[in-house]
């Protein structure tokens, strides 16, 4: 009985990666599964590298604006190096990967999604460029971020209308611009 946990989910390791970085992670979540697997491996291809050197490089390609955890790389790693797509050397405490000729081929294969991974790569980078979002902004959306974890087991659905309605109409505000906010001053 023992394995109607595996069945057709066989691999899906990625995706749990991907799926445990929510918890303290900041930032959004920039890679679909699967994408990251891809981006390391041809990073891998380009020149052999020790882990942080790819969650530098990753902090590059995103201007600084994204630094994805050792939590999400390492395993994506182990997993590349089960697949038999990279190898790894250990140098004293640290391990040097390189893609592998299988590795090479399956770049090859997945051209085209790979070409997917860098168009994401472009729009995450776009949605997350910190020139766009002056660090007051950044502040106050980390405010509402709090406000609403604050809230969690306080939901009603007076509560999740109200909520829902504040945040709508700011959204909407928002896109807006300045020409369509509500006048503050008497209006003579």
């Amino acid at each position: 009985m023992r394995d109607h946990h595996h069945g057709h989910h066989g691999h899906r390791d990625t995706e749990g990666f991907e799926r445990r970085r929510e918890r303290g992670d900041r930032g959004p979540r920039v890679f679909a599964p699967g994408d990251l697997k891809l981006l390391l491996l041809s990073m891998l291809a380009e020149q052999p590298c020790h882990g942080y050197d790819l969650i530098r490089q990753i902090e590059t390609l995103f201007d600084g604006n994204y630094s994805p955890s050792p939590g999400v790389i390492y395993p994506t790693l182990t997993f590349l190096e089960e697949s038999e797509l990279i190898s790894g050397e250990t140098h004293g405490s640290k391990k040097r990967y390189q893609a592998t000729d299988a590795g090479r081929a399956f770049l090859k294969e997945q051209a085209v999604a790979l070409d997917g991974v860098r168009t994401r790569i472009e729009v995450s980078k776009r949605s997350l460029r910190g020139h766009d979002r002056p660090p007051e902004i950044h502040e106050a959306v980390h405010n509402l971020r709090h406000a609403l974890q604050m809230h969690s087991g306080r939901w009603n659905p007076e509560e999740i209308e109200r909520v829902r309605k504040l945040l709508n109409d700011t959204a909407r505000a928002i896109v807006a611009g300045p020409a369509h906010q509500p006048s503050q001053e008497p209006s003579e």
